[in-house]
């Protein structure tokens, strides 16, 4: 499996890298990185990629797979659509888009491409998503799951960030999202919508020059709770990594169009 990848200034695409193309944890391949700087220059010895160019496009059709992990999910529209057009599967790691026009852009054109097409935040898929998603509490009343985001950040603002708490959320509270009320706490952006009959809350806090808060989530059932941290270590990219291989190997989404706009509707509400 022949994979492109475009966004090379994210750390998420060294760990892709690394486990592709040193670890060789499958027998998927980067074999191609798209950008002109060091950063991409240096990616590329450490995966032996021998095929560095200067934009996407001029991929489509040499390759098996693609890729996006561009920082900011305003341009994934414009790198995943041709791809997905000529029917190339993609992965656009997250957020899948930064407004939910582009969200639609990017499953329409899947659609038409007959391509297969996915995207989550790493969050999603790490041990303690799991803990917290398989824990027996009875019938779920709230979920809240509490993290870092920058409503400033300069990647789009609250997606880049946010995207990580508004899919744990959809995980652990599935279904569609219902209105968003928004407060500011301070420094933090706290939102609160009802899905399916559960109340989910969101807490964005920002970071400062310090630290930041790590991601936590509570989920109340009727007969219990559970309530913990969400630890990233340095492998909490290779899980979704290997999500995504999965679906190209079996030819079937991990997530439908629904739970992939999910996120993108309550983000683009703050």
């Amino acid at each position: 499996m022949r994979i492109a990848l475009v966004g090379t200034e994210n750390s998420h695409a060294d760990h892709i890298v690394r486990a592709l193309n040193v670890d060789q944890i499958s027998d998927a391949r980067v074999v191609a990185l798209v950008g002109d700087d060091e950063k991409t220059r240096k990616l590329a010895a450490l995966g032996g990629i021998a095929d560095v160019v200067p934009t996407s496009g001029e991929l489509i059709g040499s390759v098996d797979a693609l890729i996006v992990t561009n920082r900011d999910g305003a341009v994934h529209r414009e790198l995943a659509v041709p791809f997905l057009e000529a029917g190339t599967p993609v992965w656009v790691d997250k957020p899948l888009a930064a407004s939910t026009a582009d969200a639609r852009a990017i499953l329409d054109a899947a659609r038409l491409g007959g391509a297969l097409v996915t995207s989550y935040s790493a969050v999603r898929w790490v041990a303690d998503a799991d803990v917290l998603a398989e824990a027996q509490v009875g019938e779920v009343q709230t979920v809240t799951v509490t993290g870092p985001a920058d409503p400033d950040s300069e990647y789009s603002g609250i997606f880049f960030y946010g995207i990580h708490i508004a899919d744990l959320a959809q995980r652990l509270a599935p279904g569609e999202p219902g209105p968003v009320s928004v407060e500011h706490v301070g420094s933090t952006v706290v939102a609160r919508y009802l899905c399916n009959g559960v109340l989910v809350t969101l807490q964005f806090v920002k970071p400062t020059d310090d630290g930041r808060v790590p991601f936590h989530a509570t989920v109340v059932g009727r007969t219990g709770l559970v309530s913990q941290a969400v630890e990233l270590d340095a492998e909490y990219v290779v899980p979704g990594l290997k999500v995504f291989l999965k679906m190209l190997e079996t030819g079937e989404r991990p997530l439908d169009d629904a739970t992939l706009l999910a996120p993108i509707t309550v983000l683009s509400q703050l």
